[in-house]
């Protein structure tokens, strides 16, 4: 699958990247490789495989719970950069402009 320059363009948008003439260009390359072998993928037949659950031929053993003592919300806010009203504050993670 060969991208367009305009195809790398919106994807470096949404990613908010700022790329020059040439990196576009590169990436463009890169990409509709990338996919190239992603395609070949598509066409294997796995209908006879089995899906992993686990990488590891090991079973994963896992403890009991055991209930401990438990920081107050003042300690916990301690090492916090920024708090108000007993809660974490963060900055924010989504932008309201619509870059769409």
């Amino acid at each position: 699958m060969n991208l367009t320059i305009q195809e790398v363009e919106r994807i470096a948008d949404l990613a908010r990247l700022h790329l020059t003439d040439e990196e576009k260009e590169r990436f463009r390359e890169q990409l509709s490789s990338i996919l190239g072998h992603v395609a070949k993928l598509q066409d294997l037949d796995t209908a006879e495989i089995q899906p992993l659950t686990s990488m590891s031929l090991e079973c994963t053993r896992l403890r009991e719970d055991q209930p401990g003592e438990s920081l107050s919300p003042e300690e916990l806010l301690n090492n916090a950069p920024d708090a108000i009203k007993q809660q974490f504050r963060v900055p924010p993670v989504l932008d309201t402009d619509n870059h769409s």
